[in-house]
């Protein structure tokens, strides 16, 4: 296995049910690592790696629904899946709402625990790949001067280079030469692809009035 394998964190006050599930992962190829707390989990994971957490609701401490409580307000992108030997439905609602990716009822069955698993690091993949391709559109925002993110604002709304010239108190000549930058800058060829990047990053294109 890579060391870049996603990592499936188990999370359980049972030592029985931590030691049965962390042989499970491992005998399926897959890398497993056991804490047998909240507390204890957050001390010892990698907010940094990729994976996804296995984890008991009902926990002495900070409880299964009190840690996710924690991941949210810290914007973790490890999905968690809850297991749980209760399995009320406000619960699993609550849990579910919050974005939890699975909830399971113990004793839950091999095949359906590594099929949660599975499907908890591909969303978790997507995840980090959407996160990165952000990442990377804003360090190329940020090679923008004030004058070329005003230009794009204006350009995004599909106006002319005669057009944002006037807006901008400017001639078209220098307008054209902002937008060869921008493009440039920016690593795109259309308007739409600038569009398409814009958006992702939340950049807004210039108002009517402005």
């Amino acid at each position: 296995m890579s060391q870049e394998s996603p990592i499936a964190y188990v999370v359980d006050d049972d030592a029985s049910v931590r030691k049965a599930l962390h042989r499970l992962l491992t005998a399926a190829g897959l890398r497993a690592v056991a804490f047998d707390s909240s507390r204890a989990f957050l001390d010892g994971y990698d907010p940094a790696g990729s994976g996804c957490i296995v984890l008991d609701i009902h926990m002495p401490g900070l409880s299964g629904l009190e840690l996710q409580d924690v991941l949210v307000t810290a914007d973790s992108d490890l999905p968690i899946i809850f297991l749980t030997g209760y399995g009320d439905v406000p619960t699993s609602v609550r849990a579910m709402k919050r974005g939890a990716a699975d909830f399971l009822t113990k004793p839950v069955g091999e095949t359906e625990l590594l099929t949660a698993i599975h499907a908890a690091f591909e969303r978790n993949r997507q995840w980090r790949q959407a996160r990165a391709e952000v990442a990377e559109i804003r360090r190329r925002l940020k090679l923008l001067t004030p004058r070329e993110q005003e230009v794009m604002r204006h350009i995004l709304t599909g106006k002319l280079n005669k057009q944002v010239a006037a807006a901008l108190g400017t001639v078209e000549k220098t307008v054209k030469v902002h937008r060869a930058r921008v493009m440039g800058k920016m690593q795109v060829r259309s308007l739409a692809e600038l569009a398409r990047l814009a958006e992702r990053a939340g950049i807004e294109p210039a108002s009517p009035g402005e």
